[in-house]
């Protein structure tokens, strides 16, 4: 059951890093063009966080969104689009030993450089993933939660990745979305827009939050029915 209506979701600003004019997706990747292109802009990527990590934790930020989505010890987590691991490391964290955190990002650089923070702080319980514009690429029937962080409004080909994303999800796996609720030229990704372009490969949105400590809302999804074939995929309409 939805925690609060759509039409009283508000607008909220983020604290900077996402500031630049949106950008078209210009050509598609061959292995992308069996899925429908999105009917909407891309936003491009500017930075590789929105805020500082101190200015984040000073309002709880992580916790009160690893609560909502009731990460707990000893799950597998992904989070994609990781940039500099403000997520990760807060993951392993809250996973512990027994658990398991694959970041994973379509930048080498921040890759390497995320690398590179993993083992200064000697997260033993990490490993690191090289995604693909319309494929997380991560492997089959793995994940109790996956993370994407203000991230969605800067995936080209949503219905493609969302679609090679489902297969990752053990039973009960949940897809964790964290946005703003406004156009995709200010960097956030309408709510609206969101769970269309999500039920239109075959998820079904288990909760909402306001997370103004975020800077936006977080979004539950789980798989729900059959995968649609990719030439069966409906394309949802930019609001």
């Amino acid at each position: 059951m939805l925690r609060a209506s759509i039409a009283a979701l508000a607008l909220l600003p983020l604290l900077g890093g996402c500031d630049a004019p949106w950008s078209d997706a210009g050509d598609r990747a061959e292995t992308a063009r069996e899925f429908p292109a999105a009917d909407r802009p891309v936003a491009p990527i500017v930075s590789t966080k929105w805020s500082t990590e101190e200015a984040r934790d000073r309002v709880n930020e992580a916790d009160d969104v690893m609560n909502s989505a009731d990460v707990r010890a000893g799950m597998t987590v992904a989070d994609i689009g990781a940039g500099d691991g403000y997520y990760t490391v807060r993951l392993a964290a809250r996973v512990g030993a027994g658990g398991r955190v694959l970041a994973q990002d379509i930048q080498p650089e921040v890759i390497e450089r995320l690398a590179d923070r993993i083992a200064r702080e000697r997260l033993d319980n990490v490993s690191l993933k090289l995604g693909a514009v319309d494929d997380p690429r991560l492997p089959e029937n793995s994940f109790d939660r996956v993370f994407m962080v203000h991230m969605y409004h800067e995936i080209g080909e949503p219905y493609a990745f969302l679609w090679r994303l489902r297969p990752a999800l053990r039973r009960d796996g949940q897809v964790i979305v964290v946005d703003g609720d406004r156009p995709i030229a200010q960097h956030g990704t309408p709510f609206r827009l969101l769970v269309c372009e999500f039920q239109a490969v075959g998820y079904k949105l288990l909760s909402y939050d306001d997370k103004q400590t975020a800077g936006g809302y977080l979004a539950r999804f789980v798989p729900a029915g059959r995968r649609p074939q990719p030439a069966d995929i409906r394309v949802c309409r930019n609001p």
